[in-house]
């Protein structure tokens, strides 16, 4: 009967030598591993100054600046001066409906005329962007361009465009120009710094992309504690390569040697 429990009980001893084993085999791996980033730490700077470099002149020459100009309506249905709470949640409900004029080919049609631009009409409208925001009653027009001056121009037009249609065709009061647009100083895309952190990061990334890969894929022993978790035997002793690492000095290279000599 105690022969039979030592059976039963060796398996789950090597099951937990093996795994033990494996545990200690992959916390070797990550130290290896780390130590193999220190080592090539250069190399993952070096790549990420390349990708800084290589991402900065690209979006500097090569990335066309966007500039944005916004002009903003303020909706009142109610033009006396008592303004009671249903004439307040009117006019944001009808903030929400002045949205939907932005599509209408008419006001399109009207803005390219005045200003002789040589867009379609689905051209333009990718150029705009609406914008109402939440429980308020203004209505934000921005307006996207390679050309800041043509940005302002085409928002400017917009803003006052929409209210005569909104008045004519909706029979409701006409919006009000709430701000006018500016013609911006500053392009709006792409970001210079974003850019050059992506591109720093990415440099970094495949760098230690490719040390990684490497690391995995080779499998030479360099050392007695490799030799030894690969062939699970002791290391019983080590002969070291004289200096200038000539293979054809060692012991066993002079007796194969003068075993062919022998043979001959």
């Amino acid at each position: 009967m105690s022969s039979e429990k030592n059976l039963h009980n060796r398996p789950v001893t090597d099951m937990r030598y093996v795994n033990e084993e494996e545990n200690d085999e992959l916390e070797i791996d990550l130290v290896e591993l780390m130590y193999r980033m220190l080592e090539k730490i250069k190399w993952i700077i070096g790549a990420a100054l390349v990708g800084m470099l290589v991402s900065g002149i690209f979006t500097k020459f090569f990335v066309t600046p966007v500039y944005e100009a916004t002009a903003k309506l303020y909706v009142q249905e109610a033009k006396d001066k008592v303004v009671d709470l249903s004439a307040i949640n009117l006019s944001t409900q009808l903030a929400a409906d002045y949205v939907q004029v932005f599509n209408n080919w008419h006001v399109h049609h009207a803005v390219i005329t005045e200003l002789g631009l040589p867009y379609s009409y689905r051209e333009i409208q990718r150029m705009l962007t609406i914008n109402t925001p939440e429980k308020t009653r203004i209505i934000e027009i921005t307006v996207t361009s390679t050309d800041p001056q043509e940005a302002y121009d085409i928002a400017m037009a917009y803003a006052k465009h929409a209210p005569i249609f909104i008045e004519a065709r909706m029979e409701t009061s006409r919006p009000n120009i709430f701000e006018e647009p500016r013609v911006p100083t500053r392009p709006s895309a792409p970001n210079m710094t974003i850019n050059v952190f992506i591109g720093t990061f990415l440099g970094a990334a495949i760098a230690v992309a490719v040390i990684f890969i490497q690391f995995v894929s080779d499998d030479r022993v360099r050392n007695a504690e490799m030799l030894q978790k690969r062939l699970g035997l002791a290391t019983l002793g080590m002969m070291p390569l004289q200096e200038g690492g000539n293979d054809s000095k060692l012991p066993g290279k002079d007796v194969k040697k003068h075993a062919k000599g022998g043979k001959k």
